[in-house]
């Protein structure tokens, strides 16, 4: 599949990466219809983050088709669209559980 990567500061291009896989039983797989870049990408593209790594995937925000879901993903099915804003809860952990 195609992705737009990390390759240093000011440098990212769309490469071409392995697709995704379901690793973890929670885990979903989105196509993607669209997106967008937020302030965040912005910190990321300038080289302020210093995790990063060349290759990396860039892109949290979006909207897409759900195609493929973990055996404990209870809450979408297989073909419902879904939009992923930039906050992602686990839904179970000490501060989900007291809607933190």
């Amino acid at each position: 599949m195609k992705a737009v990567c990390w390759h240093g500061a000011n440098d990212v291009r769309v490469d071409t990466v392995p697709d995704p896989k379901i690793i973890n039983p929670r885990d979903a797989i989105v196509k993607i219809t669209s997106t967008a870049i937020c302030g965040s990408d912005l910190h990321i593209y300038d080289g302020y983050i210093p995790t990063m790594q060349k290759g990396d995937i860039l892109g949290h925000e979006f909207m897409g088709e759900v195609v493929e879901l973990g055996s404990a993903v209870k809450n979408v099915k297989v073909g419902d669209r879904v939009v992923v804003p930039f906050t992602i809860s686990c839904g179970s952990c000490f501060f989900c559980n007291r809607d933190l």
